[in-house]
């Protein structure tokens, strides 16, 4: 689905990726995950085509996109979440909504009914502004919205950040039903190690900007979290 290959970002003259590769199969999920600081909003906004300067080279569907826009990316599949959520607050959750739709049209239209089956609080709330949404509600609001451009890639920046536990159940309950449908693959950017774990299928470790460990999301044993994720 996605194949990153000697990713290299920077800016101005601090280098923050050193020459990242990085495989997303068809129908997984694969984690991102490091210690603050080390690159991981970095290579997602590289893969999105949101970061100023960069150097090697990123196939999706195994045609080359690097030369590509934010916004032309996005309409080839790829779905971004960033890390704050990033909703319109002063808009009401339908119309936050329907900017997605008014981009994706029918397709759209065709997952508005999945999305409030994935989260119902969505539906309850269509009338209220996104701005008075909890923390949780609003990252809801931002995955269905997202999922309504029906992405083929569904990139989270830390969706867990700052919410309760009930709803970071519904989300990794989300992710699972997601996969299981079987047309979608999600790359996630997590600090929350046990929900990352049980999300994934595989991980990606980075540090100072280059990637130091990949496996099996059942690998994740204490010592590899020990020796390069806890601070």
């Amino acid at each position: 689905m996605l194949s990153v290959s000697d990713l290299k970002a920077s800016y101005d003259e601090s280098i923050i990726l050193r020459g990242v590769d990085l495989e997303v199969p068809p129908n997984s999920v694969v984690a991102l995950l490091g210690r603050n600081g080390v690159g991981k909003t970095s290579l997602l906004r590289s893969i999105m085509g949101l970061m100023p300067r960069t150097e090697g080279k990123i196939y999706f569907e195994g045609k080359s996109i690097e030369g590509l826009r934010g916004d032309q990316r996005a309409r080839l599949g790829l779905g971004y979440v960033p890390q704050g959520r990033d909703i319109f607050p002063n808009l009401t959750v339908l119309e936050n909504l329907e900017v997605s739709l008014s981009i994706a049209g029918k397709a759209g239209k065709e997952r508005l009914e999945q999305v409030y089956t994935l989260f119902p609080v969505i539906h309850e709330m269509l009338a209220r502004k996104g701005g008075v949404l909890s923390g949780g509600q609003q990252q809801q609001l931002a995955i269905g919205r997202a999922l309504l451009t029906n992405p083929k890639l569904l990139i989270l920046d830390e969706p867990t950040e700052g919410i309760q536990p009930s709803i970071i159940d519904q989300i990794e309950d989300a992710i699972h039903l997601l996969k299981k449908q079987g047309n979608l693959s999600i790359i996630l950017v997590e600090q929350y190690l046990d929900f990352a774990k049980a999300a994934s299928d595989k991980f990606y470790i980075l540090d100072r900007g280059s990637v130091v460990l990949t496996g099996e999301s059942e690998e994740l044993t204490p010592d590899v979290i020990g020796k390069h994720l806890t601070v």
